[in-house]
């Protein structure tokens, strides 16, 4: 049995589903911060919701696949579990900086929009 690909496989697999789970889950949630952010223009709302999903995405799966090259031989399937547990941890740390840079740019977003709203009070 070759572990290599087996290895592969898996963390394929894992990598696709996680990303895919993550992002779903931050476009989802992410709608109502820029709604709040867009003045609930549901169409700016959206292209910009999608093309966020779409960065992230990229983002996400180019390191993925950076990531993917094993240089070690790998004997059986507890070298395997090893090898996969160490890539699928440092993708779900580059999903979790995703997620808090996501957070961050929101909140710098609606602070934003906050400051642009305020009405300009003149004190004499």
């Amino acid at each position: 049995m070759d572990f290599l690909l087996v290895t592969y496989g898996a963390y394929v697999a894992i990598t696709l589903a996680l990303t895919f789970w993550v992002g779903r889950t931050l476009f989802t949630n992410g709608e109502v911060f820029l709604l709040r952010i867009f003045d609930n223009n549901v169409l700016v709302t959206d292209s910009i919701n999608r093309l966020l999903l779409m960065g992230f995405y990229l983002i996400n799966f180019g390191y993925a696949l950076q990531n993917l090259i094993v240089r070690d031989h790998i004997a059986n399937m507890t070298e395997s579990i090893e090898m996969l547990s160490i890539k699928i941890g440092f993708i779900v740390m580059v999903l979790g900086g995703m997620h808090f840079f996501n957070l961050f740019l929101l909140f710098f977003m609606s602070n934003k929009s906050k400051v642009k709203k305020a009405p300009n009070v003149e004190m004499a």
